[in-house]
């Protein structure tokens, strides 16, 4: 089975912060939530070529984990 693991969404916004969209997802995975928070503020300078008013990112689980819980809970 594949580890967990997470990666960062870079999202474009409205004004306000309201309507985010995800504009792309960096490449680099990290093995806790903590280092993936750490490398926000270098993500976002690097993807400040995003044509939104406001960008933000936002960081999530990915792997198979992440997969087999899905298929449970739609198995409950």
């Amino acid at each position: 089975m594949e580890p967990l693991f997470y990666v960062m969404a870079i999202m474009g916004c409205s004004d306000g912060s309201a309507n985010c969209a995800e504009a792309r997802v960096e490449s680099a995975r990290y093995a806790t939530i903590q280092q993936c928070q750490a490398a926000m503020p270098a993500a976002l300078t690097r993807n400040s070529d995003i044509d939104y008013p406001v960008v933000s990112a936002a960081c999530r689980a990915n792997g198979e984990r992440m997969v087999q819980l899905k298929q449970d809970r739609r198995a409950s």
